[in-house]
């Protein structure tokens, strides 16, 4: 017997900020049918990257390490993200900032603290 089950879409969160991670995880979840996948290192949101494709991710700019705007130019570069939409998340407010990331590939970019229904309706409108 053929099950129908439908795919949730996947989302990747990443923060450096646990408290961060975690609501963002739990807002998506609560308003949106989707798996949501959390990092917490620039290297870690590589390793998941390069690993699987995602729906949308979800990038923190002021990350450790590399940065998030380097996680950006990579997943952008090759990989099974290369064309996902990717949501920048800062509390960077600059044009200079926004218009960084834009030129990188971000598809948006929203400023925290961001409400669970703005970042729903973020995702829904580049994810559908």
């Amino acid at each position: 017997m053929a099950t129908s089950a439908k795919v949730k879409r996947r989302v990747l969160v990443v923060d450096d900020e646990e408290t961060m991670r975690l609501f963002l995880g739990s807002s998506l979840e609560a308003h949106l049918d989707v798996e949501v996948q959390l990092a917490g290192t620039c290297e870690q949101a590589l390793r998941f990257a390069e690993a699987s494709a995602y729906d949308a991710i979800l990038l923190d700019l002021l990350m450790p390490g590399i940065g998030g705007l380097a996680v950006l130019y990579r997943v952008r570069r090759s990989g099974p993200n290369a064309a996902t939409p990717v949501i920048v998340i800062s509390a960077v407010k600059d044009e200079q900032s926004i218009e960084r990331c834009m030129s990188a590939g971000a598809n948006g970019y929203l400023i925290k603290p961001v409400s669970p229904a703005e970042l729903a309706r973020t995702i829904k409108q580049h994810v559908g």
